[in-house]
């Protein structure tokens, strides 16, 4: 039987690895994608054998667009055919823009936005080929509303929606969906890491009065990945516990 491959970028992060196990529990062989070098990979490799054999960890540069082309016809070739691509992969380097470095922004848009067009150029044209597949870009709250010292990082997550917008046009008569989702607060290690009384005063900024949950940006990405969600292009899914509605 023909393997349906889920290609998750940062597959290894707090939203990440909670999307390649939620997509590998689906059914999907999962490619979780981590930075060169990374720490994690090590740790979850094993970890993941155990309990998510069909989640293979891959370390690569979502930045270097010519390497993304040969991670992309690798896995073609080596694991099956990628159904499915979740655009994950994010770094923050915040600072007012008065004071923000050229590294500054260009490591966050290579990482953030550049990564983007490097995958899904590579997975487009398989997918065009057997007209089907789900691109999925993980955005945030921010490229919605803006955030102060975010300039870098809200310009990127806002690129996601005018790429996937123009994408999903060119691509909607070949089976093929682009769609967004946009989370607000996600309860990950790096929010909890945050001083309580901090967390508390930013949870009163939330209409639902809470964070969000990994899962729940996991299940979003079911429901897009989904066969029968075909009918659903172009489009953002704002998941902020109504702490900005566009």
């Amino acid at each position: 039987m023909e393997r349906s491959v889920a290609v998750v970028t940062g597959g290894l992060g707090g939203i990440g690895l909670v999307i390649s196990k939620a997509l590998a529990e689906q059914g999907f062989y999962v490619v979780a994608g981590c930075r060169p070098n990374s720490s994690n990979a090590e740790k979850y490799a094993g970890e993941l054998a155990q309990t998510h054999p069909n989640i293979t960890v891959l370390p690569f540069n979502v930045g270097d667009f010519h390497e993304c082309q040969r991670v992309v016809l690798d896995i073609e070739e080596s694991i099956g055919p990628i159904k499915v691509l979740v655009n994950n992969a994010g770094i923050t380097m915040d600072g007012q823009l008065k004071k923000m470095a050229l590294e500054q922004w260009q490591q966050v848009l290579s990482t953030n936005l550049d990564s983007v067009f490097n995958l899904t150029r590579a997975a487009l044209v398989p997918m065009l080929s057997r007209n089907y597949g789900r691109v999925i870009s993980i955005s945030s709250v921010n490229g919605e509303k803006g955030q102060f010292g975010q300039c870098n990082y809200a310009a990127a997550k806002a690129g996601m929606y005018g790429f996937s917008k123009s994408l999903a046009l060119e691509v909607a008569s070949k089976g093929i969906t682009v769609n967004t989702i946009s989370p607000g607060y996600i309860e990950t290690d790096m929010i909890r890491a945050i001083k309580p009384e901090i967390q508390e005063a930013i949870k009163a900024q939330i209409p639902v009065r809470r964070f969000g949950q990994p899962e729940e940006i996991a299940r979003t990405v079911l429901f897009l990945a989904d066969q029968q969600a075909g009918y659903i292009t172009g489009s953002n899914l704002s998941i902020n516990g109504g702490q900005y509605m566009a």
